[in-house]
């Protein structure tokens, strides 16, 4: 899913490895958010967790309602570069985190009781000083969605949201509302149905309840999603329960907005043709190995699709460092660059310096007046200050 064509950009004009965003596509997909904002009454904060690009701050503050966090540091960058409300959640908090999230944060949402009735006193004395701040609870519908388990919150067993036998009813003093994420790039009929197991379950305590964040992995912007049925779905739940609902898109953010491109280093053959990259499937795109699954390349097919077949992996040690088989229609060469499609969320928060490898450069480009600026390069000193 690329809404921008990315063989126009002179890549020889890019360090490599680097990420590219387009800015323009970036602002198409705030707008679609803020439109839906606009037409249901919602609030829609950017989750970091997905996106964190932090150069584009205030164009995302031009269109979102705040940001949304899973952790101190996610909310601090939040508050210190987005502007708007700033909400945040983790499995679990430590003392120190909410000694300094009470100073700033908007929402906090716990994931247990227990983790609220520990902190509750010191949160509500915080209140009064800031009348702001609110308190909530992520609850757990028990209702899949999801089809790859790593990344199902209602997965049997799953640490994450409170469940109704959990549920201590006498806790809910200070809580003015909930949360429920279950959703992972997905459109809107499993968000409808995962709603109508939320009030199944939950409905007898909306009623107290300011506010209720239907999550993120809404894939609002993305081709064919159901936008209409969102709008009346929110617009619905909101008059039903009185209460204010949030949405908390991180992908629909930069879904088809950014590219990593790389160039090949080498050419070898072992059972096929090897091509090994400046770049690595587990230090820069490690969803290919965890989730998995199978980047875009522009130009590329599928194996034996064209007369050139490859297997592309990186430049670590790791024996599994491989993205995947791709072909051609023309042979590879050693310094050719390469484009790895949509991978401007949930990558380049991920990447790491395993085996001291270099961290993709970062850079903003405007497709309309092919404007190009490297926002951030990174060398041996990011790697060196990482360790001790």
């Amino acid at each position: 899913m690329q809404f921008t064509d990315f063989g126009k950009l002179d890549l020889s004009r890019l360090p490599s490895p680097c990420f590219v965003v387009d800015e323009v596509a970036v602002e198409r997909n705030l707008r679609i958010l803020h439109g839906v904002a606009v037409a249901s009454g919602a609030k829609v904060l950017g989750a970091l967790k997905a996106f964190s690009m932090w150069s584009l701050g205030d164009l995302t503050q031009k269109y979102l309602n705040g940001t949304c966090a899973s952790g101190l540091h996610e909310a601090r960058l939040g508050y210190e570069e987005y502007g708007g409300e700033v909400h945040v959640f983790a499995a679990a908090f430590s003392q120190a985190d909410i000694d300094e999230l009470l100073t700033f944060a908007n929402h906090i949402v716990f994931n247990s009781c227990s983790q609220w009735l520990r902190f509750r006193e010191q949160c509500l004395a915080a209140q009064t000083q800031r009348p702001d701040l609110e308190f909530g609870l992520r609850i757990n519908p028990e209702h899949s969605e999801g089809a790859v388990p790593i990344y199902d919150p209602c997965s049997p067993g799953s640490r994450l949201g409170i469940t109704l036998s959990q549920l201590d009813e006498s806790a809910l003093a200070g809580i003015s509302g909930l949360h429920f994420h279950t959703l992972c790039e997905q459109g809107f009929e499993p968000l409808e149905r995962t709603v109508a197991a939320v009030e199944s379950k939950f409905g007898h305590i909306l009623p107290q309840m300011k506010w209720v964040n239907f999550g993120g992995g809404h894939h609002i912007t993305a081709d064919g999603y159901d936008i209409n049925g969102l709008v009346e779905l929110i617009q619905a739940f909101q008059s039903r329960h009185d209460v204010q609902v949030y949405l908390e898109p991180g992908e629909a953010m930069a879904i088809g907005t950014g590219i990593l491109s790389c160039e090949v280093l080498d050419i070898t053959w072992n059972k096929l043709n090897q091509a090994i990259l400046d770049t690595s499937a587990t230090c820069h795109m490690p969803d290919t190995l965890e989730m998995p699954y199978r980047p875009d390349i522009h130009g590329a097919g599928e194996a034996d699709e064209f007369e050139y077949t490859y297997r592309l992996g990186g430049l670590t040690c790791l024996a599994g460092d491989v993205i995947d088989d791709y072909s051609f229609k023309q042979p590879l060469e050693v310094g050719q660059r390469l484009i790895f499609e949509d991978m401007a969320h949930y990558t380049m928060v991920k990447t790491t310096t395993f085996n001291g490898t270099k961290l993709p450069a970062i850079a903003l480009w405007n497709s309309e007046t092919d404007a190009l600026r490297i926002v951030k390069e990174f060398g041996y000193d990011d790697f060196k200050h990482r360790l001790s």
